[in-house]
């Protein structure tokens, strides 16, 4: 019963060989259940010649000595059939693991595809199946995010050119009827003039977050100096800001993924962190550029990513950046490097 029960562990555990393998897989159940088998006969041989030559004899009835010779030779063979076929699995074990603990937007090294025969053929299908599927997911992510940027660009667009119009127009309606009016209503056209306005410089806002402007007419370091004013000021953050100077040459595509990456974090840190400091930094590196945010906030704990961060990492796999979210000496971390114009290319 034990050799039987060990065979049909494994045969439902490589069954999965058989959806990419075909009749081939059918081979590979075969050979893998044979092994195991010749694991255990090889046992019980042993056991049987250890009874024929060795100097333990059975009697009918058994007396108490024999019994515990012939138990303690079960024990024996219990423990050594468990170690082989321990050996013999554990690869598959180390499978198993990876399997439940792979996460496509945190790519890290593959499996050594060690073990015999079918267990190694399983491994690299498997290290070949997660390769095929980063690079599916990075091709459908690049889509979404392209579609993504010009959705936001056309509602900045229309927010600007005729929300933002009509809204001026507006005002200046407001200002002329204020002027004309008497005093007593004037002073209630007045505020509704200041509420119009404030309505206005806040579309204005948002139309800016949605199309950085300034990162596409003066650059990186100007628009992340922008982002930080704009978010730091009406949260009432301390925000430390230090650029290199002479930063390497990024092009279009990373310097976008920069400012996301720095966006969210801030947006992050103000909703989430109940911070009152972040130190914002850009440090130059041969041919790499590193992007980090740190606050002094009640930082991530255990929690789990939410949209936000799933949403950088994301974007840093676009561009075959390397990004770690995690905490700090008080607070959260976030570390983007990009590396430079023309490198990795």
């Amino acid at each position: 019963m034990g050799v039987a029960t060990d065979g049909q562990v494994v045969l439902s555990t490589v069954s999965l060989a058989g959806v990419a393998g075909g009749d081939h897989g059918e081979a590979a159940r075969v050979s893998l259940f044979g092994r195991i088998f010749l694991l255990n006969a090889l046992v019980l041989v042993i056991a049987a010649m250890l009874l024929v030559f060795g100097p333990a004899t059975v009697s009918t009835p058994a007396p108490l000595r024999e019994v515990v010779v012939l138990a303690a030779g079960l024990v024996v063979m219990l423990i050594a059939n468990a170690v082989l076929i321990r050996v013999g699995l554990a690869p598959l074990g180390r499978l198993t693991r990876a399997m439940t603990t792979i996460d496509l937007l945190k790519p890290g090294p593959r499996l050594q595809a060690t073990g015999h025969g079918e267990i190694a053929e399983l491994i690299t299908t498997f290290n070949s199946m997660i390769d095929r599927l980063e690079t599916e997911r990075g091709y459908s992510s690049a889509i979404a995010l392209s579609a993504q940027e010009s959705e936001r660009r056309r509602v900045a667009q229309e927010l600007h050119d005729e929300v933002g119009q009509s809204l001026t127009a507006v005002l200046l309606s407001l200002k002329r009827v204020a002027d004309q009016s008497p005093q007593e209503t004037r002073e209630e056209l007045l505020q509704v003039q200041e509420t119009t306005r404030s309505t206005l410089d806040e579309i204005r806002r948002i139309a800016r977050r949605l199309r950085p402007g300034v990162l596409e007419e003066l650059g990186l370091v100007s628009a992340l100096k922008a982002l930080t004013r704009e978010i730091g000021d009406p949260a009432g953050l301390t925000i430390k800001r230090s650029f290199d100077k002479n930063l390497p040459a990024l092009d279009a595509e990373t310097e976008l993924v920069v400012y996301r990456v720095a966006q969210e974090g801030l947006t992050n840190t103000v909703r989430h962190a109940k911070a009152d400091e972040i130190e914002l930094t850009l440090t130059a590196r041969p041919s790499e550029v590193e992007l980090r945010l740190r606050d002094n906030g009640r930082g991530i704990g255990d929690s789990q990513e939410g949209a936000g961060i799933r949403g950088m990492r994301e974007r840093a796999l676009l561009v075959g950046a390397d990004l770690s979210v995690g905490p700090a000496l008080e607070g959260t971390e976030v570390r983007l490097v990009v590396k430079a114009k023309g490198e990795g290319e």
